[in-house]
């Protein structure tokens, strides 16, 4: 875990290294001030040689200016290295989740990947720029200030480590304490964002089913038990500030007493004492200031834990080394495939199915009847458990990622469009399409019609998630936009159940005649969305139950009979088949 936070600091290295040295220059510049303040008092004011206060006086000023000179420049320097770490490892997550396979993402919640970019990565962040300055300006004022007060008095100085051995005892106690509740709550964190994700992606929802206050006592809910978490832990923290002054006030007292004493019988002078007075505030601070140290790491290191899951998962699904860079055509065989998505009930069973190139295969089934799991084996979202999937006659794991899936266009079930113009979405299908190539493709997907009434047209700006055009606008944009990869495979995932059917007769004579070499699979609940299909799949839990033209299947398959007279009559479509 460490080693994978700190592999990230890279060119920030210099300033991370120049940190603790400006801490470390600052600390001794901070000792040597005590010492010549003792000598200031002893040679200057008991004596009364001005001279002396004077050039003394000086170099205290010189020293102050060259630390607090160096405490900036730790100050700027820690700046820099803890923001520029926290920049990459946001960097190296974002990166690496755009390698993740569907298996891996299904592993985190979205709310969990946004705690880990944003609160995991300030908590890292603050931890780090904490030790760059503090644990080594924190350890070494200590361990110099302990020094120096042994070298002036071993006697009274026995007081500080007495003190401090009984102060660290308590004060590791309390962290220990107070280290379980910091590393719950930021697991709680994920079940916060989450229910403002939800929320906040769903508001109409909410909206149109008046469930807004029960979404607020959800949210409270959830708010509540983050802050009750908090509030345990800070109790146990906020005891070590009470044990700090008691620390403090306890080796103010008895210095000061064994001190007057020591002075009485001339064992210790006037200077040397205050020197040991300000040596003892020195110790105990360092020593509270660590305290706080491991506070916040204790905090950051479950941050830290979930940072690095995130950077070291290895997508399960990885290019071979030699991966093959052409598809040579868009034909597909399923050879004996089986599929689970975790280990346990097969999702997929013993598949065998050939789509020679250029077929317009329908897809039918009812809810959990696997169809886009089905498909989703095709372009290598998930691979498969037993058998082989193959697509040009070639098996689909043999494929560079990048060119088998340039290849095969797929229209998801949950269409999606980004904040921009209609033409940067487009372009997601061929970043370098001109404006002519995305007008045609909105023409085949008949998108072109509704696009041209806007204000803007091709420039239209879409907001986040698409929220300002209508589900078949959306469906038929996310058409033009596969269409625009010129694909071999063209999956349409129920990609056209909010487009009316005049318009889906439209689109799909558009395919017939403007794309006929590429392979066209379309998942459908509409049996008149496939009927006019090369062949249609019937898929039943997980197995083909009939493969066939429309006809064949009506003459030979029950389910695919029941499900056109049940649309037919007005009855409803598949998943309606049960209630016959």
């Amino acid at each position: 875990m460490l080693k994978t936070i700190l592999s990230q600091v890279k060119e920030y290295k210099g300033v991370a290294i120049l940190t603790p040295v400006c801490m470390i220059v600052e600390v001794i510049m901070e000792m040597i001030i005590p010492l010549l303040m003792a000598y200031i008092i002893d040679e200057g004011v008991m004596k009364g040689n001005q001279q002396a206060i004077i050039r003394v006086g000086g170099v205290m000023l010189i020293i102050a200016l060259i630390g607090l000179i160096a405490g900036m420049l730790g100050g700027k320097y820690g700046a820099l290295a803890s923001s520029g770490l926290a920049k990459n490892l946001r960097n190296a997550m974002y990166e690496n989740i755009q390698t993740y396979s569907f298996a891996n993402l299904d592993k985190y919640s979205t709310a969990g990947l946004v705690t880990r970019l944003t609160t995991d990565v300030n908590n890292v962040q603050m931890a780090f720029q904490m030790f760059l300055r503090m644990c080594m300006r924190a350890p070494s004022s200590l361990i110099i200030a302990m020094v120096m007060a042994f070298s002036i008095s071993a006697k009274l100085a026995s007081v500080y480590l007495y003190v401090v051995i009984a102060l660290s005892i308590f004060l590791a106690l309390i962290i220990r304490k107070a280290m379980g509740y910091f590393q719950e709550v930021f697991q709680k964190y994920d079940d916060l964002n989450a229910s403002v994700q939800e929320n906040v992606s769903a508001i109409r929802v909410v909206k149109a089913y008046v469930r807004e206050e029960r979404e607020n006592k959800k949210f409270s809910a959830a708010a509540e038990h983050v802050y009750k978490l908090f509030i345990r832990a800070e109790k146990m923290v906020v005891l070590n500030m009470p044990m700090m002054q008691v620390a403090v006030y306890t080796c103010m007292l008895l210095i000061s007493w064994l001190g007057a004493k020591m002075i009485v019988v001339s064992e210790l002078t006037t200077g040397e004492l205050m020197s040991l007075i300000a040596y003892c505030m020195n110790i105990l601070m360092s020593l509270m200031i660590l305290s706080m140290i491991f506070v916040m790491m204790t905090m950051s290191a479950a941050s830290a834990k979930r940072i690095a899951e995130v950077i070291n998962e290895k997508s399960t699904l990885v290019s071979p080394a030699d991966g093959k860079t052409e598809v040579r055509d868009g034909s597909i065989a399923f050879e004996h495939v089986s599929f689970e998505y975790n280990e346990g009930k097969p999702v997929l069973s013993d598949i065998n199915v050939t789509i020679q190139a250029g077929e317009t295969v329908g897809i039918l089934g009812g809810t959990g009847s696997a169809k886009t799991s089905f498909v989703n084996l095709i372009p290598r979202l998930y691979d498969v458990a037993q058998g082989t999937v193959k697509v040009g006659g070639v098996d689909v794991r043999a494929y560079d990622l990048d060119t088998l899936r340039s290849e095969v266009s797929v229209v998801l079930q949950k269409n999606v469009l980004f904040s921009g113009t209609i033409y940067d979405n487009l372009r997601w299908g061929d970043e370098n399409a001109t404006e002519e190539m995305c007008r045609q493709a909105c023409r085949l997907a008949c998108a072109d019609e509704f696009i041209s009434k806007m204000p803007d047209g091709y420039h239209t700006q879409i907001t986040q998630g698409g929220s300002n055009v209508s589900g078949g606008q959306k469906q038929r944009l996310c058409i033009a936009r596969a269409l625009l990869k010129k694909p071999k495979i063209l999956i349409l995932d129920d990609s056209t159940s909010a487009v009316d059917t005049a318009t889906e007769a439209k689109i799909r004579q558009a395919f017939a005649t403007e794309i006929p070499n590429t392979t066209k699979l379309i998942i459908a609940q509409r049996i008149s969305s496939i009927q006019h299909a090369d062949h249609i799949i019937v898929l039943e839990d997980g197995k083909i139950n009939g493969y066939g033209t429309h006809d064949e299947l009506l003459a030979s398959n029950e389910i695919y009979r029941e499900i056109f007279e049940a649309q037919t009559n007005g009855a409803g479509d598949f998943d309606e088949k049960e209630a016959l």
